[in-house]
């Protein structure tokens, strides 16, 4: 019986700390938004693709967002660039990614396709204030 409750004992203390490091991570898998700078690295590296975390940095001031849209079944990742109007070097980025500017874009942007036909890439301008915002729009 001593042997056993010093098992159970065992077995709860590893779950418990299994579940303490894991936790954040399953409210992370559930969330339906999020806002965090690159300095938040676990929201950082949990919910920024690829194509967003090699980017060139085009202005000091930069954050980003998280959005999942399940009622149109997709995902939106995007870093906003704040205090800056010229794009060309997200432009150059993108289309030494093997990505293609696309003739029309569904919303006010510059649309950018690459392999994935489930995945676009927008790129939008804003002026109040000057921002630079590309979106990483993913279907599932």
């Amino acid at each position: 019986m001593r042997k056993f409750l010093k098992l159970f004992g065992y077995i709860a203390i590893v779950t418990g700390a299994v579940l303490v490091y894991a936790w954040p991570y399953i409210v992370m898998g559930f969330a339906g938004s999020a806002s965090y700078t690159e300095q938040d690295q676990r929201e950082y590296r949990y919910y920024t693709p690829d194509i967003l975390k090699n980017m060139p940095r085009i202005s000091s001031h930069y954050d980003f967002d998280y959005a999942n849209i399940s009622g149109q079944a997709f995902q939106v990742y995007a870093i906003k660039f704040y205090g800056i109007k010229n794009k060309e070097k997200i432009d150059n980025y993108l289309s030494l990614s093997g990505y293609q500017k696309q003739e029309h874009c569904h919303i006010e942007a510059v649309c950018w396709q690459g392999k994935n036909p489930k995945e676009m890439i927008t790129v939008s301008l804003f002026s109040e204030p000057d921002t630079v915002a590309v979106a990483v729009n993913q279907r599932y």
